[in-house]
């Protein structure tokens, strides 16, 4: 094979490639690109984005965060903290910081959660000691 003794070109992304490929939608990624978090070259016609790895490794990052509960303004400051810190050093305290906050907001969430679900189970048995007072039997509710 013969050496063209250029670069390999990196690869390239529309908007409809990656939401396909991420299964969300094109307007989805267009307000990621509205707030900053994603910045896509224009094609030479100045209407077709055009998406690098880099947005699209950004872009994967954003949707995790979203599925782990991170609010936008935080995940832009973790991926933000990578241009400030290559070591990545800073950006992974960050990251730790805001899963402990998202970790106890979830144990609050079990907690209340819980207590809800005792005050429905001794409702539930009220309710049903009530019936079978009356002859109903509670025949039928579970």
């Amino acid at each position: 094979m013969a050496s063209t003794g250029g670069r390999v070109p990196e690869p390239v992304y529309s908007i409809s490639e990656l939401a396909q490929e991420l299964e969300i939608s094109t307007r989805t990624i267009r307000y990621y690109e509205e707030l900053g978090l994603l910045s896509p070259r224009r094609g030479s016609s100045g209407n077709r984005r055009i998406y690098s790895r880099r947005d699209r490794a950004r872009l994967k990052l954003i949707l995790r965060g979203k599925k782990f509960g991170f609010s936008l303004a935080e995940i832009r400051e973790m991926i933000d903290l990578y241009a400030v810190d290559p070591t990545q050093k800073e950006q992974l305290r960050r990251t730790l910081e805001y899963g402990d906050k998202k970790l106890r907001e979830i144990d609050e969430k079990l907690y209340e959660l819980t207590l809800l679900r005792e005050d429905l189970l001794q409702m539930k048995r009220r309710l049903l000691a009530e019936l079978a007072k009356e002859g109903g039997g509670g025949a039928g509710v579970q």
